[in-house]
């Protein structure tokens, strides 16, 4: 299905589906004297019928009833461009109907090309390759390479394929550095002193002295006590590098494939002897 000059074509592979599309092109609005309906006749692949239900080639009064009427059609739609219309043409001739929308605008034409999608319209191009097309420029394809020239000379042009290696830089592995902080419990010894104040009282009955009368006053006498505390301290140090880097090797490698080339083979011929008989029957 396509746009082709406001003409909108839907190709479909059953009468029903070409049915159904004209029943939502009615129901979205359309005239039906813009809509054709056109199915083939099952007997016949050149006999066509209209909506009406009459026996009529409907393609070929649209084309002008010269020549395939199918391919009188496309083309008046195509114009110039003959590869397009040679492949409808071929893909509708493997299928059973046909449903043309003349519209007014490209909104119109957008509008109609959609509901026939929905309808189920072929993809021309999928069934022109499934029923086996080959495009115009594919059949001369086989003598392109050989031309005649306009002073009766034959030429072949020889084609010869090079083989070009270019080079792509692509990723194949490498290496991330990533750091992380991990704890882990960890233990050490250390003998600790600590000082203990005793007090001890002796009974003693004995005369006092002269440096007991002096020592007879108030007075304080103090002894203190200490401990020695664990304390704890950290030093981060380095004790090892990791560095990143890489080295550049260069390796050959050699490619093989193959490639083509057009081999002219000059071949002689023979003299043929040729004879005119102008003999007059009497």
């Amino acid at each position: 299905m396509d746009q082709m000059n406001q003409t909108v074509v839907g190709i479909f592979d059953n009468a029903d589906q070409a049915k159904m599309a004209a029943q939502q092109l009615k129901a979205a609005g359309f005239s039906l004297d813009d809509v054709d309906t056109i199915s083939r006749d099952s007997e016949n692949s050149s006999n066509y019928y209209n909506s009406t239900g009459t026996a009529t080639e409907a393609v070929g009064d649209a084309a002008g009833r010269t020549g395939d009427g199918i391919s009188n059609f496309f083309s008046n739609l195509f114009g110039d461009d003959t590869d397009d219309a040679s492949r409808y043409s071929h893909a509708a001739r493997n299928s059973h109907s046909m449903v043309t929308v003349h519209c007014k605008s490209a909104d119109h034409a957008h509008k109609a090309a959609e509901i026939l999608d929905n309808a189920g319209a072929i993809d021309v191009n999928e069934k022109a390759q499934q029923t086996g097309y080959k495009a115009n420029n594919m059949a001369a394809g086989a003598a392109a390479n050989t031309n005649q020239t306009g002073n009766n000379e034959v030429s072949a042009k020889v084609i010869e394929e090079n083989l070009q290696v270019g080079k792509r830089v692509e990723q194949t592995g490498g290496a991330r550095l990533r750091s992380r902080i991990v704890e882990r419990p960890v233990e050490a010894n250390v003998r600790l002193r600590e000082e203990h104040v005793n007090v001890e009282r002796t009974p003693v009955n004995r005369p006092a002295t002269e440096a007991d009368f002096n020592a007879f006053k108030e007075g304080d006498v103090e002894v203190t006590e200490r401990a020695e505390r664990a304390v704890v301290s950290k030093e981060a140090r380095v004790v090892e590098e990791v560095t990143l880097g890489k080295e550049v090797t260069e390796r050959e490698e050699t490619i093989r494939d193959t490639v083509r080339k057009t081999e002219v083979d000059v071949e002689q011929l023979g003299a043929k002897d040729v004879r005119n008989d102008d003999r007059k029957n009497s």
